[in-house]
């Protein structure tokens, strides 16, 4: 027969372990969310495969980045209606170019790099890092200059956990990318403390693994916290962060905080200016 004592020790055991069922569920969830921005609950692929980021970040980025992220609520509530800020995208079709390696490293690093995004919802001018992420600025000035990502939509935004808008995937769904993989670099930015990627940060997103950066990327709009994973490679011009909140105001379409953007986020035309 179980005595009172016995059933209290038993009890005890299992508030225990109740409890340390929910840390670690808590636990995984931040791993989860600071995993970005590799993919919208998935995995950014590079190339042909299938990996999940900006951001992108995590891509992701999502969390964040990769940029490797995500945070995928059992019940989300549905999603409120809003207003679509921004403009429809110009006429014209995605390219599906891939290249089998990396292209050779053509750009001047000491020189300086802008990229715009002429978007749906306004100009998004980025200063690039070129002295200290030359193959990845080296990367967007190829891609942009092959028109990869004309007509692509950015087709993620996280607002809870990390505030990023992720981009640069010619499939619209967080799997594409250019065919190659290029390093990490910059990870030891001084614009980098205590593990936040600040607003304004342009980083790119991966699958959670060293090295595999491909063309996915994401664009900061609020400090996030993320751990120095995701190479920042550029920063956002004053009216390009005007244009990021404006996207972010509308929200995104699953209300949990997670998923495609409710702003029609199309980037019209990229380029890369030398200056």
């Amino acid at each position: 027969m179980v005595t009172q004592e016995q059933r209290k020790r038993q009890l005890a055991r299992e508030k225990f372990l109740r409890q340390q069922q929910r840390r670690t569920s808590a636990r995984r969830k931040a791993r989860m969310r600071n995993s970005v921005i590799a993919s919208v609950l998935g995995v950014i692929v590079i190339g042909s495969l299938a990996l999940y980021t900006t951001g992108v970040l995590k891509d992701d980025g999502k969390d964040k980045a990769n940029a490797s992220s995500d945070t995928t609520p059992s019940a989300a509530p549905s999603p409120s209606a809003a207003k679509d800020p921004c403009e429809k995208p110009a006429a014209g079709a995605v390219k599906t170019q891939t290249w089998k390696k990396e292209p050779a490293v053509a750009i001047d690093s000491s020189a300086e790099y802008t990229m715009t995004l002429a978007t749906t919802c306004g100009d998004i001018g980025i200063a690039l890092k070129a002295k200290a992420a030359p193959h990845t600025v080296n990367s967007f000035s190829f891609l942009a200059g092959k028109g990869y990502f004309d007509h692509t939509k950015c087709h993620r935004l996280t607002t809870n956990g990390i505030y990023v808008l992720q981009c640069g995937d010619p499939t619209g769904n967080g799997s594409g990318g250019p065919g190659y993989t290029i390093p990490d670099e910059n990870l030891k930015d001084a614009s980098l403390k205590a593990n936040v990627y600040p607003a304004g940060t342009v980083a790119m997103a991966n699958t959670g693994q060293a090295h595999t950066g491909g063309s996915q990327f994401f664009l900061v709009y609020q400090d996030s916290q993320l751990p120095p994973s995701y190479t920042p490679f550029g920063t956002v011009s004053p009216e390009g962060m005007k244009v990021l909140k404006k996207i972010a105001a509308a929200g995104e379409n699953t209300g949990a905080g997670d998923g495609a953007p409710n702003a029609t986020v199309v980037i019209n035309k990229a380029t890369v200016t030398k200056s």
